[in-house]
């Protein structure tokens, strides 16, 4: 794949990872915050849904530009991320995890109402993100 390819890739993906993290966080303000702890655990968990898979989004185009083979079809288990994560990043394990359970697990699935370590998932699926910004 040529640069300008790998370069278009990741033009069109980044920013439609960033619109999910933008679309996250306007959900979030919807779920009413006071003293570090949001009101509605229902918009908690689209949130941290939208956030997840905008990371989710990021790594299948990471996994792109790496030359990693993707299933032809069916969904991808966190186990494919964290395999391919670590044979091409092993710094980006933590990160990984730290997004899996915040965001998935904990945001997503438990509803959990503690905005810092909402905010802590949101800031390490940024990192994630970025890891596929456009070079210029």
């Amino acid at each position: 794949m040529s640069q300008d390819e790998q370069q278009k890739i990741r033009e069109k993906y980044y920013a439609e990872a960033i619109r999910y993290m933008d679309n996250a966080k306007e959900t979030l303000k919807k779920g009413g915050k006071e003293n570090d702890v949001y009101h509605d655990r229902k918009y908690v968990s689209t949130a941290c849904r939208t956030a997840y898979k905008g990371v989710l989004m990021a790594l299948d185009t990471y996994f792109q530009l790496k030359g990693v083979n993707m299933p032809k079809k069916g969904r991808k288990s966190i186990e494919f991320y964290t395999d391919n994560v670590s044979k091409l990043d092993k710094k980006l394990l933590v990160p990984l995890d730290t997004v899996y359970h915040i965001l998935h697990l904990d945001g997503y699935y438990d509803g959990i109402q503690d905005a810092r370590v909402i905010k802590r998932g949101f800031d390490v699926a940024y990192n994630i993100i970025d890891k596929i910004k456009p070079l210029n």
